[in-house]
């Protein structure tokens, strides 16, 4: 879903900026490239959908939660995230002529299970998926073959039958891969990542997905 359905980084950076910024106009005594640079330290430790960042921030800068600072980055946070929740470019086409064709919609996410669908719906996607495995499904995160394998379950498929689509070769193609699937990595995506497990296709544009599923039933 991130970084494959909508630019997630894109939305993270400008978020954080404005998070930052308010906390700073309400007292934070920081300074902001430090600030920034502390934050993104935070999600890569506990992950991108951790949800007290800002408590362990503040912790960490002011020693305690600062309720009123720790409200501001939130609306802040919150306002701009928003904003900058939209699909990629082509993609409800896309999603559209899969649909069209008869096929079967999932995504596995680490995202709690809340968090996938409001995204989903504030991009208005969310009717294009027959399942969201999130991570209260299996409390595994990617690259465990587990989430993979409950998709599996629930679309009533064998794993070959799958094309599974991701950004990151490290947790979505490895996992993927690892649990019988087909595999096309989403390269327009922001994964900064240079080498990891090697898909079986590579994707420059969302709009290569239909014509990549109809080389896989030709073969």
């Amino acid at each position: 879903m991130d970084n494959t359905l909508m630019d997630f980084m894109k939305m993270k950076r400008r978020a954080i900026e404005a998070a930052i910024g308010a906390m700073i106009g309400a007292g934070l005594r920081v300074g902001r490239k430090r600030a920034e640079k502390m934050l993104w330290g935070f999600y890569e430790e506990k992950g991108y959908e951790y949800q007290k960042i800002f408590q362990l921030f503040l912790k960490k800068t002011m020693g305690r939660i600062d309720y009123p600072v720790m409200a501001a980055g939130i609306i802040a946070y919150r306002q701009v995230k928003e904003g900058y929740l939209e699909p990629y470019p082509g993609i409800a086409d896309v999603l559209l002529k899969l649909r069209e064709k008869r096929l079967k919609l999932g995504i596995v996410t680490d995202a709690p299970r809340l968090q996938a669908w409001l995204r989903l719906a504030e991009m208005r996607l969310s009717g294009f998926f027959d399942l969201v495995v999130a991570f209260e499904d299996t409390r595994e995160k990617k690259p465990s073959t587990l989430p993979f394998q409950e998709a599996v379950r629930k679309l009533g498929l064998t794993p070959d039958e799958i094309l599974f689509v991701g950004d990151s070769l490290r947790r979505d193609i490895a996992g993927a891969k690892k649990a019988g699937m087909v595999t096309a990595w989403a390269k327009y995506g922001e994964s900064r990542e240079k080498s990891g497990t090697k898909p079986d296709y590579v994707l420059y544009s969302p709009r290569q997905l239909p014509r990549v599923i109809h080389d896989i039933t030709l073969k």
